[in-house]
């Protein structure tokens, strides 16, 4: 079909575009009052024993810690450590994401840092998943170390640096109404062009029958 063509046929099937525009108007309200979300967020650190040399662990974070909690974040990140998190409770919309520590000086993630951040509709929701991330998160530390036979006096621990804090996240309508909005232009095009094939059809059909009877 030309453009033209679909043209033509769209203008002849305007009471059907018109109908899917009132159906797209009325799944648009929706949008307006959109279910409330808030976002919990908190930082832990993977600190190191301390030592009589460094009585402050947290000035001993040596990047070799970063990468011990990276390969955590990837074991808890594969398919079987998602499927563990959402056992112990963590549904819906959560991120482990490593941090630097903030300077343009520190190479990336030498840090040992990790951000753990959810997203609910209820703020006491999103501060428990938080806190199973965390939890499931520090029980696969002590596993790794385990596995490894590390001494129990220098078992490295983790330690909350941000304890989890929630925020209302605002509502994005402007993109709730360009989804709601493509998908009903796409169908009320889909439902024209066919409505159009299937009255031409039709009018084959009488055509068809007419001459049959004539002749």
């Amino acid at each position: 079909m030309t453009p033209e063509g679909l043209a033509r046929a769209l203008l002849r099937r305007w009471y059907v575009l018109l109908l899917a525009a009132l159906v797209t108007a009325a799944a648009c309200y929706p949008a307006l009052r959109p279910a409330p979300r808030y976002q919990s967020s908190a930082v832990l650190v993977v600190k190191p024993p301390r030592t009589d040399n460094q009585p402050n662990q947290l000035t001993n974070l040596q990047p070799s810690l970063a990468m011990v909690s990276y390969v955590v974040v990837q074991r808890l990140q594969s398919p079987a450590g998602r499927a563990e998190l959402k056992a112990a409770g963590a549904h819906g919309s959560y991120r482990l994401t490593p941090r630097n520590s903030g300077t343009s000086a520190t190479p990336y993630y030498s840090i040992p840092t990790l951000q753990v951040e959810a997203e609910q509709t209820a703020p006491e929701e999103a501060d428990r998943v938080v806190q199973v991330v965390i939890d499931v998160y520090e029980r696969h530390l002590q596993a790794l170390q385990a596995e490894q036979k590390v001494p129990a006096g220098t078992l490295l621990t983790v330690d909350l640096v941000n304890r989890p804090g929630t925020v209302a996240l605002p509502p994005n309508r402007t993109r709730a109404y360009a989804g709601v909005g493509a998908l009903g232009t796409l169908a009320g095009v889909v439902c024209a062009l066919w409505t159009e094939r299937y009255a031409a059809g039709r009018r084959r059909r009488q055509e068809a029958g007419q001459t049959g009877q004539t002749g």
